[in-house]
Formats: C-alpha cells, structure tokens, sequence
C-alpha cells in the first residue's frame, strides 16, 4: 500500500485525486504544516525539501521501496505504475499533457501561491506585490480559458494527469478573488472535473483539518518565518 505524506492543499489533492482516480490503495500520513511537521526527521528522511506530498511505495521499481517527491513526478510514476493510465501513449498527446502538467508546476501554483502569500497571509501588505500577482493570476486564468475553448480537455479530447494537476488550484476561485463567470471555457471545465466522484472523493482526504479562519501567529512562523528557513 502506497504511503501518501501529505496535507489538503492544492498539492496534497493532486495526488489523492489521481489516487483515487487510478484505484491504487493508499495510506494517509497527515503532515501539519501549520504545526511543522514537515520539518520531522521521518518526514525529512522522505523529502529533502520538506514540502508535501511526497509518497512512499513500498513495491516500487523492481519490488524495491521508492521515496518520491514533488508532484508532477509522483503523478507521472503513479501513471506509469499502472500502465501509462490517465498521461495519452501518442507522442503529441503524451507531449501536449506533460506540457500542461509543466504549466501548472512554473505557472498557476507557484504564482496563485505568491497571491495568497501577499494578498492573505502576509501581515503588511504590499500594493505592488498584490497588483502584481493578481494580474498574474488573472493572466492564467485566461491562458487556461483560452486553451479550454479550443479543447474539451486541457491535453485534448479526454481527460488526462493535465486536468488534475491544475484543478485543485482553480477550485476555489473566491480565495483569489476570481469569478469563474468570467472565463466561461474554464468555468464548463472546473464543474466537469469538480462532478467526477473520484475528484470528489479525493479533495475530501483530510477535509477535516481544512484550516477555518484567520492563520495564527504560531502558523505564520513556522510557514513563512525563520523556522522555514533553518539549515536541517
């Protein structure tokens, strides 16, 4: 049984989506990051990088145990575990979906991240940062919009890693202050992914410790202050 250390972010649901959408067992170790519990020996020993998720599959390459990290390799080693499922076996469509997977990890997450940062979290708040991000995120909302109005899928007909990747980043849009209204491709898209049960199954995996309120001091400076950033 595949261990998934992870948390319900953005990132987290990627990978319970494509879990559930592959059928592959999993285990949920939970990773408090407001807490630091990405900054645990046992956590660190998976992922240099204390970021989740990462993944351990105890039957990996071989049958031996593989640790894994970031995302985007994850979903690409899980849809090679079981076939090539779910990433197209044509070139162009294999090439067109990891383009797409490439878009979310260089583009909507990390720039979506900076917004929430500066905009949400950040206690003084910076127009210039603000005014820049969320042209940003405005700027990919349309790329995407663009993309979802010439195809039913953003790698083509069908859908692929290419929509998991990037829906748990655009489900949620009041949080960037966005009205999917006003992308109408983006918005048809995001309510055909948001229908499919293994979709709602996976954004529900540790659902209960979504964080309600305002973030904490204690929160704040263990994710963004000096904590973060210790040699370990």
């Amino acid at each position: 049984m595949i261990e998934v250390w992870t948390w319900p972010t953005p990132n987290g649901h990627k990978i319970h989506i494509t879990l559930e959408e592959l059928g592959l067992p999993y285990k949920v170790i939970p990773i408090n990051i407001g807490k630091g519990d990405q900054f645990k020996p046992e956590f660190l020993a998976i992922t240099p990088n204390h970021r989740i998720p990462a993944i351990v599959d105890p039957d990996g390459p071989g049958g031996k145990p593989l640790k894994l990290f970031e995302s985007a390799a994850i979903m690409i080693y899980l849809s090679e575990k079981t076939g090539g499922k779910l990433i197209p076996t044509d070139p162009v469509g294999r090439y067109t979906c990891l383009q797409w997977m490439m878009f979310q990890m260089g583009g909507t997450g990390p720039m979506f991240g900076q917004y929430n940062h500066f905009a949400n979290y950040a206690v003084e708040k910076i127009p210039y940062a603000i005014e820049r991000y969320t042209n940003e995120v405005k700027r990919l909302h349309r790329v995407l919009d663009k993309r979802l109005g010439e195809s039913e899928y953003l790698a083509g007909a069908d859908y692929t890693m290419a929509d998991i990747i990037n829906f748990p980043w655009i489900r949620n849009p009041a949080r960037r202050n966005i009205d999917l209204a006003d992308y109408p491709n983006l918005k048809r898209w995001h309510d055909a992914v948001a229908a499919r049960p293994a979709v709602q199954r996976g954004v529900e995996v540790l659902s209960e410790n979504q964080r309600r309120g305002q973030m904490t001091d204690a929160e704040r400076e263990i994710m963004f202050g000096k904590t973060q950033f210790q040699a370990r």
